[in-house]
């Protein structure tokens, strides 16, 4: 199943093949080593679009070629060919190849839909899990047979 899965790949921003960002606005701090994208921000590669209000992008010595992480802010949504997760925010470290997701999480294919308070995406090791909050909201999963 593929939600289970979840097919993000560690690609995203600091990628080999072409990234297009579009957003109403773009300060580059280089003393802080960090772009900030704002407004209908919109990240598009070939298999895979991200729209968000606000994303940051932080970077190393190298310059914006060498991403430390990149966080997506308010109604973010990740859309592939075989599914759409929706979350408030998602920090992704291209070193670890860990993505994370917070508040309101759904993720959806024709599977079902699972939806949670936080997912987190080992991309490196397959795994992914929906991990009980400390406020204890559980997951729910919900399956569409075919």
């Amino acid at each position: 199943m593929a939600v289970f899965s979840f097919m993000y790949t560690s690609s995203v921003i600091a990628a080999s093949h072409q990234t297009i960002i579009t957003s109403d606005d773009l300060i580059i701090d280089e003393t802080a080593k960090r772009a900030v994208f704002t407004g209908n921000v919109i990240i598009t590669q070939p298999d895979l679009k991200l729209w968000a209000n606000k994303v940051i992008v932080h970077y190393g010595p190298d310059g914006p070629s060498d991403i430390t992480d990149f966080e997506a802010l308010g109604n973010v949504k990740i859309e592939q060919p075989e599914q759409t997760v929706i979350a408030d925010r998602s920090i992704y470290d291209p070193k670890t190849k860990i993505l994370k997701l917070y508040g309101n999480v759904r993720v959806t294919n024709d599977s079902g839909t699972i939806t949670g308070s936080e997912l987190i995406v080992d991309t490196k090791n397959g795994t992914t899990s929906f991990p009980l909050n400390e406020d204890g909201d559980r997951v729910t999963a919900i399956f569409t047979p075919e």
